[in-house]
């Protein structure tokens, strides 16, 4: 009885007080003890009210049931259809919402509804790829913020691939320490291109300059990103080959940077031996070992001379005596390798100006890190120890 008057009445009350009446039924629907006669009503006239033309009805709806795992399904799927002010708590919350649906959603709703759904607590991995897929940028950062989604690799790289260019997408990313390295790698290579771009645009540089200087700063931080990811090297290596930036150029930076953990992949992943296999080869005093691996690994021939000169400076004296970690090119390691292809009537110009190239970088950053050193030494120093000194 009291149902149906709610009925008659609803139907010429103000929007207001109908949305207060609608919440009113909404709650009692989910901790009244209703008869069944009564829940039915109740029911009846809940579905109703999703046709109400005031959005404010359907708004007090969404917000009572969009939590509950006791609200009425139809409803909740019809809720989730609605327009962005009414759809939003529901599907950032209703338990009821099934894979499928918020798949479709992504699909087909505009930002602020993939928003919604990235917020949602444990998002499973199809969900979070639906995103990573379609989503607008803003739902691609709900979903990098949210602890609780599950991402596989390719919805990262995705991410990266659709969104890398734009700063909050980035920042938001490189910030979490179980990104994987290859799509920390893209990241950093849209950051490339990005200061590339604009340089160009400015006149600051030439293109062919820019575009230089682009690749040797992807090359370093290739580097140094496979400095950090000792457990998924191979990954990295694999993305490196399928991007085309395992280059000799690369190869030859890491084994003058001491990373020797990428030398080795790199060259396992070009010749297809297995590692035990490559490491014999690279501890072959003769070098007949070690050219017949580079020509395996499809490396230029005019690139040999550097490496073995590089392995076999390895051999005589590691990197002892050098500035920092597998992350930077070593000077006494290149300025070696340098005055060796010098004096080599064999080797190519190209070969040499990258060397020089490489000489004239480590020799530059081992001298910041010295200064940098220098000023923390400072700074440590007591302003009593100053007046000692003195």
């Amino acid at each position: 009885m009291i149902v149906r008057q709610f009925i008659s009445w609803v139907r010429t009350a103000p929007a207001g007080e109908r949305a207060e009446a609608t919440r009113s039924l909404a709650r009692a629907w989910l901790i009244s003890d209703l008869s069944d006669d009564d829940r039915a009503a109740a029911e009846g006239a809940l579905l109703m009210l999703l046709d109400d033309p005031s959005p404010l009805v359907r708004e007090a709806m969404a917000q009572v049931f969009a939590a509950s795992p006791d609200a009425p399904p139809v409803i909740v799927r019809a809720l989730s259809l609605d327009q962005p002010s009414v759809a939003v708590p529901v599907l950032a919350h209703s338990p009821l919402l099934i894979d499928a649906d918020l798949v479709d959603l992504v699909a087909t709703g505009c930002a602020d509804i993939q928003c919604a759904i990235a917020r949602r607590g444990d998002l499973p991995a199809s969900v979070s790829a639906a995103i990573a897929e379609v989503g607008a940028a803003a739902a691609a950062l709900e979903l990098i913020e949210n602890s609780g989604a599950v991402l596989a690799p390719f919805s990262w790289d995705r991410i990266a691939e659709r969104h890398g260019h734009l700063a909050a997408i980035r920042e938001a990313m490189l910030a979490l320490d179980d990104l994987p390295a290859a799509t920390r790698l893209t990241l950093v290579a849209k950051l490339s291109e990005t200061l590339s771009h604009f340089v160009v645009a400015r006149q600051w540089l030439s293109a062919d300059r820019a575009g230089r200087t682009t690749t040797e700063a992807r090359e370093r931080s290739a580097i140094n990103v496979a400095t950090h990811a000792r457990d998924d090297l191979e990954g990295l290596v694999g993305h490196l080959r399928a991007t085309g930036q395992l280059t000799a150029g690369l190869i030859l930076r890491a084994l003058l940077s001491g990373n020797l953990d990428l030398f080795d992949q790199a060259l396992v992943e070009l010749s297809g031996l297995p590692y035990d296999r490559v490491a014999r080869l690279l501890h072959d005093r003769g070098g007949v070992g070690v050219s017949a691996l580079l020509a395996r690994a499809g490396l230029p021939v005019s690139t040999f001379p550097a490496f073995q000169a590089a392995l076999e400076a390895t051999h005589e004296i590691g990197f002892v005596g050098t500035v920092g970690g597998a992350a930077r090119l070593r000077r006494r390691m290149v300025e070696r390798v340098l005055t060796r292809c010098e004096t080599d009537e064999t080797v190519a110009e190209p070969l040499l100006i990258l060397l020089r190239r490489f000489a004239t970088e480590s020799a530059r950053e081992e001298a910041r890190v010295f200064c940098d050193e220098l000023v923390a030494d400072d700074v440590e120093i007591a302003p009593e120890d100053r007046r000692i000194a003195a």
